[in-house]
């Protein structure tokens, strides 16, 4: 793998960030219940992070060479408790595969710096599987 192919799989990443906070943002505005409340509190965390999870990518990108992408890729729609956290585990399962990915392809290219500062988006991403894993009883 080249940089330039690391950055296009960045440019991926940071288009499936952008999924999220759209995402995040329907789900903490739509889901509704009692025993939601405290979901709806982590999810309004999670997108916070997930702000600061493009924005770093989006710096990594630059500095790499690589222009960030401002394409958000399509978002499902679900208003239904179960259904919007299902949709968000599986969104996040698949970022933490990726994370996982970028932070050993970064070290093998020798970028360990770019690997230093994709480890705490590793880190959030598998607090925010746990997270919807308890929320679902998974």
């Amino acid at each position: 793998m080249d940089s330039e192919a690391f950055i296009a799989l960045l440019n991926e990443d940071l288009e499936s960030e952008y999924r999220s906070i759209v995402q995040y943002v329907q789900h903490a505005a739509t889901i509704k219940g009692a025993e939601y409340l405290s979901i709806i509190e982590e999810l309004k965390q999670h997108l916070g992070q997930e702000l600061n999870h493009a924005s770093t990518l989006a710096e990594q990108i630059d500095f790499l060479g690589g222009v960030p992408s401002v394409r958000v890729p399509e978002v499902p729609v679900a208003t239904e408790g179960a259904a919007a956290l299902a949709l968000d585990l599986e969104l996040e399962q698949e970022q933490l595969r990726r994370y996982r990915e970028r932070v050993e392809q970064a070290e093998a290219l020798g970028l360990h710096d770019v690997a230093e500062a994709l480890r705490p988006l590793l880190q959030q991403t598998q607090d925010h599987v746990m997270d919807l894993q308890t929320a679902l009883g998974k």
